[in-house]
């Protein structure tokens, strides 16, 4: 046996193997279609095959023109479906609607949506009546006292606190030391919280005696401190809180007549073009409901039917920043907006902010430093966004005139993308009118519909930009 002819062979078939399996797939086929006509049956099999033309383009043989045959030879020929393109006109200028588009859909089975958002726990709390510092006698035990603050709910036995500003004693307990005094809990009823100090002074050999502690110091919870034969804890319990939305539906029809279709034309215009036109003004629609809708359900006394109304997010937002149009926007004060947006919530480090062209304006002139930088351009979701950087986040940054349009060109709003949710009862879908055959006029219509609305599950990690 020559060995040498069976490596060359096998070298042959493996460089040469798509054209050795294209060979096999032809045999089969017409072993196939061979077999149905030797049958009887009057059941034919074609199969096409694309070969290129003499200058460009393709031509099929052995078959008709098939819709994988189009995929291959043309693969962009056949449009996908609407709600899969929907996002590729003019993005920057619906901004809401894009990113929703992109994060995906819930379908809901309802035109009312009833959602649950959960908060953190509070972690501060104000002092209500001042504290007067203790002063035992020799043999009195270690003070406790009962307070009370705005917000005794948050506290629970074993929490300890930590009141902001007020320093605690040292080790020795005599003198001041650079950390703040902590309170530990003892008890909640109510009459208040029954408290003891942690790092308190030593008075008349008494140890963690309080100090004075005006009424208004911030009070921060802190960790749970048990002792050693604590198996248990005061339970910690959380509720989601309901919500609701309302979806609207969203309509927009084309038409045109047959003339207007038969006629010659100066410029290639079609209904194709129509249809873009109209998608972009629904969308253009749909972004100012979404931002600004009332939830509201109304009776239409000619339709006689409910009419629903979605509610926008912009009210749903769960945090605000105020601006003062008299004060230049300075480093200082965007430094706090960018801390307001990005803490007191679980929210995430990258977030967007969408305004008007005063409030974009404004930003813009601001003189960027190491502490606030203006990064790069960042496409995402099909938008380009300038990215705003901070030691607390990053902003992406980017213009609506939608706020313009609604006479708030000096507003904006912070969007956490994480938290945005849209729901859908009719997703975004075509459908062609024979309003011929029905003979209401001769024309070609394209009706475009849509229900939905938007809602933001974690409303604090999402704030409003306003102006006074």
């Amino acid at each position: 046996m020559n060995y040498n002819k069976i490596k060359t062979a096998v070298r042959w078939m493996r460089r040469h193997k798509k054209l050795i399996l294209f060979v096999i797939t032809m045999i089969l086929i017409a072993i196939l279609a061979s077999c149905i006509t030797g049958n009887g049956s009057s059941a034919t099999l074609a199969v096409g095959a694309l070969i290129a033309g003499v200058d460009e383009g393709k031509h099929v043989v052995d078959g008709p023109l098939t819709t994988d045959l189009s995929r291959e030879g043309a693969p962009d020929l056949l449009l996908n479906e609407i709600d899969q393109q929907i996002v590729k006109i003019r993005p920057m200028s619906t901004p809401i609607d894009q990113i929703s588009r992109y994060a995906g859909c819930k379908h809901s089975g309802s035109m009312i949506v009833d959602y649950y958002s959960v908060d953190t726990k509070p972690t501060k709390a104000v002092l209500s009546d001042d504290i007067a510092a203790t002063t035992p006698g020799p043999n009195d035990e270690t003070p406790t006292l009962v307070i009370n603050t705005n917000n005794n709910e948050i506290f629970d036995p074993t929490d300890t606190i930590l009141v902001q500003g007020i320093p605690g004693a040292d080790a020795s307990g005599s003198s001041e030391s650079k950390q703040d005094l902590m309170l530990y809990v003892l008890h909640r009823d109510t009459s208040g919280l029954t408290v003891m100090a942690v790092n308190g002074f030593t008075v008349n050999g008494v140890p963690n005696c309080f100090p004075d502690v005006p009424g208004g110091t911030a009070l921060v919870r802190m960790g749970r401190a048990a002792s050693e034969l604590d198996v248990q804890s005061p339970q910690f319990e959380s509720l989601p809180k309901k919500s609701r939305n309302l979806c609207q539906i969203f309509k927009m029809q084309v038409e045109e007549s047959t003339l207007q279709r038969l006629a010659n034309k100066e410029v290639g215009w079609t209904m194709s073009d129509q249809e873009e036109a109209a998608v972009y003004d629904m969308r253009l629609g749909m972004e100012k409901s979404f931002l600004f809708g009332s939830a509201r359900q109304v009776w239409d006394p000619v339709k006689k039917e409910n009419i629903f109304f979605t509610g926008g997010i912009w009210n749903q937002a769960g945090k605000e920043y105020e601006l003062e149009l008299s004060v230049d926007l300075d480093v200082s004060r965007m430094v706090d907006l960018m801390r307001q947006a990005f803490t007191g919530n679980a929210g995430s480090k990258r977030k967007i902010l969408i305004g008007g062209s005063g409030l974009i304006s404004r930003i813009s002139k601001l003189d960027y430093t190491r502490v606030i930088t203006a990064g790069q351009h960042v496409s995402k979701w099909g938008i380009d966004f300038t990215e705003l950087r901070s030691k607390f986040g990053c902003l992406y940054l980017l213009l609506s005139e939608v706020f313009d349009e609604v006479g708030m060109e000096e507003n904006g709003i912070i969007i956490d993308p994480e938290y945005l949710q849209k729901y859908t009862h009719i997703p975004f879908s075509t459908e062609q009118l024979n309003l011929k055959k029905s003979g209401v006029r001769n024309v070609d219509a394209l009706v475009m519909t849509e229900a939905s609305c938007l809602v933001l599950r974690y409303p604090k990690a999402h704030m409003r930009i306003t102006t006074r």
